[in-house]
């Protein structure tokens, strides 16, 4: 069973690199990368030219907890943090955003948050 599991994360983590080798966030056209945990999903825009983070938003952050114990669903919940990450990005000024989905297949919870930021005024 756990070398099972270590070839499942090696293949995951190959895909991750296949995809990020072809991008590249920059200040004013970040990455928009995600993780997906069992529970939760976590979204951050990365500046690569400087190697830094510029913002980052989870489902279980403080800021968005009260609004979302009303929402059911694990794909609604990340249709909710694409928006709030959107329009914290519209605050910071950014605009455009190259987006990477780290090795997941775009569906379920990954392609809600990326509707969700469309929604929010992100354009990628």
């Amino acid at each position: 069973m756990a070398d099972r599991q270590i070839k499942k994360n090696r293949m995951h983590r190959r895909r991750q690199m296949r995809i990020r080798k072809r991008l590249l966030g920059t200040a004013d056209r970040p990455r928009l990368t995600i993780f997906r945990s069992l529970k939760h999903i976590q979204a951050q825009l990365i500046d690569d030219v400087n190697g830094r983070s510029l913002m980052g938003l989870s489902s279980n952050a403080p800021q968005l907890k009260d609004q979302l114990q009303t929402i059911e669903g694990k794909c609604s919940k990340s249709r909710e943090v694409g928006k709030a990450l959107a329009v914290r990005a519209q605050e910071a000024g950014i605009s455009q955003v190259v987006f990477d989905r780290a090795g997941y297949l775009y569906h379920g919870r990954v392609k809600a948050l990326a509707e969700g930021a469309r929604e929010g005024g992100l354009k990628f």
